[in-house]
C-alpha cells in the first residue's frame, strides 16, 4: 500500500504598494519598526491560534484571529487577512470540520507570508 501525502502550496504575496505607503507615511525607520513589530505579533498570534484550537477555546480563538486580520491588513498581507476572516466564519457557523482545515490553511499561509515579507526586506533595500 502506498500512502500519498498531500502538501498544499499556495502562492502568497505581499502588497508592496501598501508597504510603500507605510514607508512614505512613517519614513524608513518608522515603517521598519511597524513591520517588525507586526511580524512578531503575527507569529505570536498564529502560535496562540493553534493553542486555542487545541483547547477548544472558540471565543478566544475568534478574538485572536480577528486581531490577525487587522495586523495583516496593516502590512499588506491580504491573503492572510482573508483566510483569518474565513476562520472566524467557521467559528461563527460552528463548523468544526471546516475550522480544522481552514485554521491549518491559515497557519500555512501565515508562515509563508512571514517568509515572503522577510525576503522582501532582506534584499538590503527598503521594502518599497
Amino acid at each position: 500500500m502506498q500512502i500519498l501525502q498531500i502538501r498544499p502550496m499556495e502562492t502568497v504575496n505581499v502588497d508592496e504598494e501598501r508597504l510603500g505607503t507605510l514607508y512614505a507615511q512613517l519614513g524608513e525607520a518608522g515603517a521598519e519598526d511597524v513591520v517588525c513589530r507586526a511580524l512578531e505579533e503575527l507569529a505570536m498570534r498564529m502560535t496562540h491560534c493553534d493553542k486555542l484550537y487545541q483547547e477548544e477555546s472558540w471565543p478566544e480563538l475568534r478574538k485572536n484571529t480577528r486581531s490577525l486580520i487587522a495586523i495583516a491588513d496593516q502590512i499588506g498581507m491580504a491573503k492572510l487577512s482573508a483566510v483569518a476572516n474565513d476562520v472566524t466564519q467557521c467559528i461563527d457557523n460552528n463548523d468544526w470540520t471546516a475550522l480544522a482545515a481552514t485554521l491549518s490553511r491559515l497557519l500555512r499561509i501565515g508562515e509563508r507570508s512571514l517568509i515572503a515579507i522577510w525576503d522582501i526586506g532582506s534584499l538590503g533595500e527598503p521594502i518599497i
